[in-house]
């Protein structure tokens, strides 16, 4: 059973838009936890199981695919991205600046948390 952060997480990841990619840190600071970026990674390594979380578009602050490793298939993650139309060469998004989604300049941050509280 997923926490509540987790869950949190994953509301935030399913509104993640097609083609474009996020950091775990950037959730973290959107959900108001900026130092918690590293249990961002977990909750993305524990929604495997659940295909309505978008997991392959999480990466690390420097466009890396630090997650790949948990997606069935060595190449899974890239293959889901450039589904998307995102380039990806040795496990990195390319032009990652044109691709990465904020939730904080897109989501209006306190009525998403709110509807996720109550």
């Amino acid at each position: 059973m997923a926490s509540a952060f987790f869950e949190k997480v994953y509301q935030v990841v399913r509104v993640i838009p097609e083609g474009k990619v996020t950091t775990y840190g950037h959730i973290a600071r959107f959900l108001g936890e900026s130092r918690s970026a590293r249990v961002v990674g977990y909750a993305m390594n524990a929604s495997h199981n659940d295909s309505s979380i978008p997991a392959h578009r999480v990466v690390n602050r420097s466009g890396v695919l630090t997650g790949k490793h948990f997606f069935a298939g060595s190449t899974l993650m890239q293959d889901l991205l450039e589904s998307e139309g995102i380039k990806v060469i040795e496990d990195r998004v390319q032009s990652f600046e044109n691709h990465l989604w904020d939730p904080i300049k897109h989501l209006n941050q306190e009525d998403f948390i709110q509807g996720l509280t109550g």
